[in-house]
């Protein structure tokens, strides 16, 4: 971390040097404008005579300062130290910035820690926020807290965080609430907790309800609120698949964000669960689920950011959809993650034959400081039956390295 240093006075070092001469205290090593030697100009043995000129005036202007004018944004970062910028040769240091907690390198060292955020503090974590969130909460501001997005900024200012937050259909007009198609999840079955946390949230084209749970569905297919109309470009056909523009009980979350000034990414972390698999993958009900950012950031495929390496959206035909049982009849789906975190979703069998992708995470790239909209959608696509859910937890800025480019992989 840069650090000033503040000026003192030399006049009470001079004076109580004043035995031997202070004329070279803060300024250069030598004579008086000789470069180190005394001319003996009055022909006593004293080359240091009292009575000569001094052409080196020791109270001239210094044109070269060496304190930085506090009222200047000297890294252009939009701060200056007069403004709260505790570090003004940084650009990532500011008030506006996200606090960046330094990881260990691999010899073990840590970097030295900097206050990012200028807030008197290093490293510090912030405390989450989504605790006590209940099942049937429809504030969407709590449906971003269950994301770990706890910070709020204001609508006109340049501080970082949710700017609003609502929940949706899939085009982006108001859902009508309480629905039971919006969940706030503490867990998911008897084996899937929080990433991130106390809670995540679910979305579904049925109920986001685990058997047992109030207003569950209790079979493959709930109707929730009827057909509905798609995003351009939406419903995303699959490469070789046939494809469909009909969507129903659609539902998502909307929030509109503000990223800190030294991001340079975030990532978003979901599962998704449908009734659809395996007996309908590649038919015209892929059931999809979408994270549509606007303005569109470069990689995406129409906004959209949640998507394979081979382009597929988050469907049954994403090839990380990997939790199921293995049906000798489908064997080209081996299943590898095996049925075990299905137990108690429903989607273990006890409502129907189901299946699920594993954990993944979609890093997306961002301008530090920018506003931007992130839309997280789910529909039934075709038809009303055979529903699928997502569940979504752990929205995290980045701010260290290059900006990420769109990709999704399975959480380590």
């Amino acid at each position: 971390m840069a650090r000033t240093l503040g000026l003192f006075s030399i006049l009470p070092l001079c004076a109580a040097l004043s035995a031997v001469g202070c004329r070279n205290v803060g300024g250069y090593a030598g004579g008086e404008g000789d470069g180190g030697t005394d001319a003996d100009s009055d022909a006593d043995t004293d080359t240091d005579a009292d009575t000569d000129a001094d052409t080196d005036t020791d109270t001239d202007t210094d044109t070269d300062s060496d304190v930085d004018d506090p009222s200047v944004d000297d890294d252009g970062d939009g701060y200056t130290n007069l403004e709260g910028d505790c570090d003004d040769e940084d650009e990532d240091v500011n008030p506006d910035a996200i606090e960046v907690v330094e990881e260990p390198y691999a010899d073990g060292g840590v970097a030295d820690p900097v206050d990012d955020d200028c807030d008197g503090e290093t490293d510090e974590v912030d405390p989450l926020c989504d605790d006590g969130i209940a099942l049937d909460d429809i504030d969407p501001m709590n449906g971003a807290r269950a994301l770990e997005l706890c910070e709020i900024a204001s609508a006109d200012g340049t501080d970082w965080g949710v700017i609003s937050a609502a929940y949706v259909r899939a085009n982006g007009v108001a859902a009508a609430l309480p629905t039971l198609q919006i969940g706030v999840q503490s867990y998911y079955g008897t084996s899937v907790a929080p990433l991130h946390g106390a809670t995540m949230l679910g979305l579904s084209s049925g109920t986001a309800r685990t058997p047992g749970q109030p207003g569950a569905c209790g079979t493959q297919s709930c109707t929730g609120y009827g057909s509905g109309t798609a995003p351009p470009g939406f419903p995303q056909d699959v490469p070789d698949c046939p494809g469909s523009a009909n969507i129903n009980d659609d539902v998502g979350l909307e929030l509109h964000l503000r990223a800190p000034s030294n991001a340079v990414g975030y990532r978003i972390e979901y599962r998704f669960y449908s009734f659809e698999f395996p007996e309908f993958v590649c038919t015209s009900y892929n059931d999809q689920f979408i994270a549509l950012v606007e303005p569109p950031p470069d990689g995406s495929i129409n906004g959209n950011v949640a998507f394979d390496t081979e382009g597929n959206p988050v469907s049954v035909n994403i090839v990380y959809f990997t939790t199921c049982a293995y049906d000798s009849e489908s064997p080209e789906f081996d299943c590898p993650d095996g049925p075990g975190e299905l137990a108690g979703t429903g989607f273990d069998g006890s409502w129907g034959s189901g299946g699920a992708t594993a954990w993944l995470t979609t890093t997306v790239p961002v301008e530090g400081g920018a506003d931007f909209t992130v839309r997280f959608a789910i529909w039934d696509t075709g038809d009303q039956i055979l529903d699928s859910t997502v569940l979504i937890d752990g929205f995290e800025w980045i701010a260290t390295g290059d900006p990420p480019e769109i990709e999704t992989v399975p959480v380590d």
